[in-house]
C-alpha cells in the first residue's frame, strides 16, 4: 500500500499521507514516496494549487519516526534529518500556491511541514509543538526560522524553548493558521479555498507568490523592482488578454496557463 496518494482535479492537487499506524510519522520510505510525488508535481505545468492533508483525522503528521531512528548511527541521523529537511523545503519551494489542512497532531517534523506551505486551515482540536527539545535536539527542517516569521521572534522562541504544545485555536490566535475549523469541516474548508485560489490566472498565482517571497524582507525599493520583474511575466500572456475580455463580457474567465 502506498504511504501517500496524490490526486488532481481541476488543476488542484491533494497530497494525502497515509501511515495511519504510525500516526504519519517521516521514516524515510515515506519521504522517499513523498519527494517522488512532489517532483511529479513540479513538471505539471496543469497544476494552480497543492493541498497537504492527512487520511486519519487523528494525525496531520508527528514528525520523524523516532522508532526507526534509534537504531541510527550519528550519520545516519544527519541523514535522516537531512530528508526531511529536503522534503519540507520541497515542499515551500514549489512555485503554486500551497495549503496544508490540520486536523490532530502536528508535531516536530509535521508541523514544521505544515509551516513550509503558504496557508494553513486548522481544526480546532488540532494539537501542535515544536517539541524537538524535549529530546535534547532543535527543529531540524526550518522551525526555528518559518515559525519567527509567522508568529514574530519572541514567541516562536516561547514556544520553542519551552516545547509546550498548542491546540489549534490557540494556534490561530498566535498566527499560526490563516483559517480555523471544526475538525469535519477542515478537508472541506480546505478544497473551498483551493478552488477559490485556484480561480485565478495560472501564471500570475505563480508569478505572485514569487514576487511575495523574493521580495519579503527586502528594502522597498529593491522589492519594488521584485514586483516589477513578475509583472513583467503576464503582460505578454494569453490569460492577460483571457482575463480583460472575460470581465468585459461579465463571465467566468477560462485560463488555460499561457
Amino acid at each position: 500500500m502506498s504511504l501517500c496518494e496524490v490526486t488532481r482535479q481541476d488543476g488542484v492537487y491533494t497530497l494525502e499521507l497515509n501511515r495511519p499506524e504510525a500516526m504519519n510519522a517521516l521514516s524515510q520510505a515515506f519521504l522517499d514516496e513523498i519527494l517522488a510525488m512532489l517532483e511529479r508535481m513540479e513538471r505539471d505545468p496543469e497544476g494552480r494549487v497543492l493541498i497537504v492533508q492527512s487520511a486519519t483525522p487523528k494525525a496531520f503528521c508527528a514528525g520523524a519516526d523516532l522508532k526507526e531512528r534509534r537504531g541510527m548511527d550519528e550519520d545516519q541521523v544527519r541523514a535522516a534529518v537531512g530528508k526531511i529537511r529536503a522534503t519540507v523545503n520541497r515542499v515551500g519551494g514549489l512555485p503554486i500556491p500551497t495549503i496544508a489542512a490540520v486536523r490532530g497532531v502536528a508535531l516536530g517534523g509535521g508541523l514544521e511541514l505544515a509551516l513550509a506551505c503558504d496557508l494553513r486551515v486548522m481544526s480546532k482540536t488540532a494539537t501542535l509543538g515544536l517539541t524537538e527539545t524535549r529530546l535534547a535536539i532543535i527543529p531540524g527542517a526550518g522551525g526555528t526560522q518559518r515559525l519567527s516569521r509567522l508568529v514574530g521572534l519572541a514567541r516562536a522562541k516561547d514556544l520553542i524553548l519551552t516545547g509546550r504544545r498548542v491546540n489549534g485555536e490557540e494556534a490561530y490566535e498566535m498566527g499560526i493558521a490563516e483559517y480555523l475549523a471544526n475538525d469535519e469541516e477542515v478537508t472541506q474548508r480546505a478544497r473551498a479555498l483551493a478552488s477559490e485560489i485556484a480561480d485565478g490566472g495560472p501564471i500570475a498565482l505563480r508569478q505572485a507568490k514569487w514576487a511575495l517571497e523574493e521580495g519579503y524582507g527586502k528594502p522597498l525599493e529593491d522589492a519594488l523592482k521584485v514586483e516589477e520583474a513578475a509583472y513583467e511575466q503576464v503582460i505578454h500572456t494569453e490569460d492577460r488578454q483571457e482575463g480583460l475580455r472575460a470581465f468585459a463580457e461579465k463571465r467566468k474567465p477560462r485560463y488555460q496557463g499561457r
